[in-house]
């Protein structure tokens, strides 16, 4: 294991709070001299989302720590997930059955692996404790918290002041992923932001059991593409791990350049003195698009390979700056006659959302046909080459009604 002072600026690194510092050198130091690993924790909801780099800010940071010594434990939330965790929504998330719950954690773990070494993680579902507990077992660890601290917690306090329902079963998912600490024993709890509450919950049970207090480690929320909202999948503006390495390579390649270090802070696992000199090299005028280059080919390599990460460039290289094709351009069939409006075709092939956006996109110039600008009244035929925005490139073969 590597000393304090490094394992803990490794840590640190992209961190939005710990709780505590003090405590977490402590924790280090007792695992270095027992030459045992501290258990990592991280929650997790069975709703099976595509993972996308947002998702991965916190499995980084697990992976770091992987990578100096220390263990990783999945909790796979199967019982809770059954009963509903409003998780800062205005209502409660409707309950999943155990059928959905356990497929769709076999979705999550199937791509979490990309980042984690399975080697030194562990997977664990939640009911296998909480189901064993009885009624007794429930009223006392009910017994351990008051309806005025759970108020406290953002979501609950909203609805409470705006006579919005909550049921008296929501009170225990905190609870229940508190119990989860106490029984792994857990060192250290990862999560977002927004995961605050429940993480504290952990620390506060785990006081009341006379044990050693985790830690608290929350990561920050990761812009998405538009350098704005919360990178997601639902607003468009994500990368997904398992996109192919083209998509990947161009996705990276639009974030804004003020995000550049973030990414390479919480979407990288590059040593933070070296990512020091990165943000050194900016402000002394680097160009931003040469080290962008340099990040869309560290987050590829991730995910690709190196192999991958290099066709990803070169796909770039040909396609954004020589403005050339791509070799390989999708086909999409559309049902409408040749010389039909780009517009009602770019509609039907679902390459945009709506008639509108297209003619905004027209105005704009973002949109080319066979390599040109368009107009509204422009026509298509058969194999005409569409490019939309940047990276959106379709072939259209008639269906001829």
């Amino acid at each position: 294991m590597k000393d304090v002072f490094e394992q803990v600026k490794i840590i640190k690194k992209g961190v939005d709070e710990i709780i505590n510092e003090e405590e977490l050198k402590s924790k280090i130091e007792k695992s270095i001299k027992e030459n045992k690993p501290l258990k990592i924790k991280l929650g997790l909801d069975p709703s099976a989302p595509d993972i996308h780099l947002g998702h991965t800010v916190v499995l980084r940071k697990i992976r770091q720590m992987q990578d100096l010594g220390h263990e990783a434990i999945l909790i796979i939330g199967d019982f809770t997930g059954m009963i509903g965790d409003p998780t800062g929504k205005s209502k409660a998330r409707k309950p999943l059955t155990r059928e959905q719950v356990l497929a769709n954690a076999k979705t999550y773990t199937d791509q979490i692996f990309k980042v984690l070494r399975e080697d030194k993680t562990q997977v664990r579902f939640n009911s296998e404790w909480l189901e064993k507990m009885n009624f007794k077992d429930v009223l006392e660890l009910a017994g351990k918290y008051t309806v005025a601290r759970m108020l406290e917690r953002e979501d609950f306090k909203n609805r409470f002041q705006n006579n919005l329902s909550i049921g008296i079963h929501e009170f225990f998912y905190p609870l229940m992923q508190g119990f989860d600490s106490v029984t792994i024993k857990c060192d250290i709890e990862l999560g977002g932001t927004d995961q605050r509450f429940n993480i504290l919950m952990g620390r506060t049970l785990q006081k009341d059991y006379g044990m050693d207090l985790q830690i608290g480690l929350f990561m920050p929320l990761l812009e998405g593409l538009d350098g704005k909202e919360k990178m997601s999948k639902s607003l468009g503006n994500y990368i997904g791990i398992s996109e192919d390495a083209e998509s990947m390579f161009s996705k990276v390649m639009a974030i804004p350049d003020e995000l550049i270090i973030k990414y390479y802070t919480l979407c990288t696992d590059i040593h933070p003195d070296v990512i020091k000199n990165i943000e050194d090299e900016l402000k002394n005028g680097r160009n931003p698009r040469d080290i962008k280059l340099d990040l869309a080919f560290e987050i590829t390599k991730l995910y690709n390979g190196e192999g991958g990460a290099i066709k990803g460039r070169e796909y770039f290289k040909k396609v954004f700056t020589k403005r050339e094709m791509p070799d390989e351009i999708e086909e999409v069939k559309v049902d409408l006659n040749e010389g039909s409006s780009i517009i009602d075709v770019l509609v039907v092939a679902k390459a945009v959302k709506s008639k509108s956006e297209v003619r905004r996109l027209i105005q704009g110039g973002g949109i080319k046909l066979n390599g040109e600008k368009v107009e509204m009244q422009t026509q298509v035929f058969n194999d005409n080459i569409i490019q939309v925005g940047k990276r959106i490139f379709v072939k259209i073969k008639m269906c001829n009604k």
